[in-house]
């Protein structure tokens, strides 16, 4: 019975204490579990930080997309764009009489297809830009620009000389599908070099822009000069409302406050070449094939522009002075634009809000001496903006005129569509 009773208390207790281990087990169960779940969660929510903050260093900006670093000393900024053209009768802008016989076809091609790799390193003010273009396998551009300060910036490499307005929009921003006649004579393209340039800004209408340069002067993709001098650039632009405009053709941000500029721009060069191109160095009809230093080429141009409320409005004049070293004969050349576009959508409600209609008349002048040698060429643009200059359509009507003294007058009328879109 003693027995009994003992050994019926040492079950009781032990089931108690058996009781007890498991209950304390699982508290141990439960509070491990508990402890992983808030570890597990801890490390989840680290993570969803950590990748947060990894998507944060990586955005698509109108300059494409950009990666940059945590303290933001590196920048990487990486675009691409692709520009698709219908023309008839023939795409480029007849140079000489003959070409309007020999511009009677209807084409189909992928104008430009760029690369474009730019932002900065080390410090946001160091800042760097290469472009590739595929359709021609050209490297357009390589700098360095240095902008720490805006009354006094620098650059160096190779990049499009800011001589005309017309030619340093990039031909993604243009209003119409491509640029006037004008352009092909007077433009002083892309050159290696180094230039100064800033803003000073005096206070309302004290408002200026400025840029120096000393460059080689034989063109894009030139690894050196044919002579010892260098080709000499300057241009000063007065903001006369006190902001600039944009290089961008249109008002595309329907400027509630009117913007205005008047600029003043001159190159001086001696080289090989009368004319430059996204190829190089060339040659103007009626100029040989050059030798070193055989062409001293003195020109200059005045521009304006104006924005305000869809309302866009550019000009530029041109005179350019080409001297033979050789045979000491001076030739005067001329030429002009005037280039209007307007969204009516701010005037007619019924108009669509992303149509943009655009007109343009040019005028050259392959001899001032010359009256009777006129090149005129009279444009109709229409623009969809999808989404800006970034995603557009353009449709444009073009009539060519040429006379000469001693041929008939001859014209043409070309139709242009073209697809731009930069990603």
């Amino acid at each position: 019975m003693y027995y009994t009773s003992i050994f019926g208390l040492k079950s009781y207790v032990f089931s108690i204490f058996k009781k007890t281990f498991f209950v304390l087990k699982m508290n141990k169960l439960l509070c491990l579990f508990l402890f992983l779940f808030s570890v597990s969660q801890r490390a989840i929510s680290q993570e969803k930080q950590d990748t947060t903050a990894k998507e944060s260093k990586i955005r698509h900006t109108s300059k494409g997309f950009e990666f940059s670093t945590s303290d933001n000393k590196f920048l990487l900024q990486f675009a691409s764009r692709l520009q698709f053209r219908f023309a008839t009768p023939g795409d480029q802008n007849p140079v000489t009489f003959d070409d309007f016989a020999e511009y009677n076809t209807k084409l189909f091609k992928i104008n430009r297809a760029r690369l474009k790799i730019g932002g900065h390193a080390y410090e946001p003010w160091i800042k760097y830009y290469f472009e590739y273009e595929f359709a021609q396998s050209n490297l357009l551009d390589f700098r360095v620009m240095i902008e720490k300060w805006p009354w006094m910036k620098f650059k160096f490499g190779q990049w499009k000389t800011e001589f005309t307005r017309e030619r340093f929009i990039s031909s993604g921003d243009q209003q119409m599908v491509d640029r006037s006649i004008i352009n092909r004579p007077f433009t002083v393209d892309r050159q290696q070099g180094v230039t100064v340039y800033g803003n000073l800004a005096g206070g309302g209408i004290a408002n200026f822009d400025y840029w120096v340069a000393v460059l080689t002067g034989t063109g894009r993709g030139s690894t050196d000069n044919d002579d010892d001098k260098l080709m000499y650039f300057g241009r000063l632009q007065w903001n006369i409302l006190g902001r600039p405009v944009p290089f961008e053709g249109g008002d595309m941000d329907i400027s509630e406050k009117p913007a205005a500029i008047l600029a003043l721009s001159g190159v001086t060069n001696t080289s090989p070449y009368t004319r430059f191109s996204q190829d190089g160095g060339g040659y103007l009809e009626g100029f040989e094939d050059g030798l070193p230093g055989q062409y001293t080429v003195n020109q200059f141009q005045v521009e304006t522009a104006f924005n305000y409320s869809g309302f866009s409005w550019a000009s530029e004049i041109h005179r350019k002075y080409i001297l033979d070293n050789t045979t000491g004969v001076r030739t005067e050349l001329g030429g002009f634009y005037l280039q209007a576009g307007y969204f009516v959508h701010q005037a007619w409600n019924y108009w669509p809000k992303k149509l943009e209609v655009a007109t343009r008349y040019a005028q050259y002048r392959p001899d001032v001496s010359i009256s009777e040698n006129r090149q005129r060429e009279i444009a109709l643009a229409f623009n969809y903006f999808f989404y800006g200059h970034k995603n557009k359509l353009t449709a444009e009507l073009t009539r060519f005129i040429f006379q000469d003294h001693s041929i008939p007058q001859k014209d043409e009328t070309r139709i242009r569509v073209q697809y731009d879109i930069s990603f």
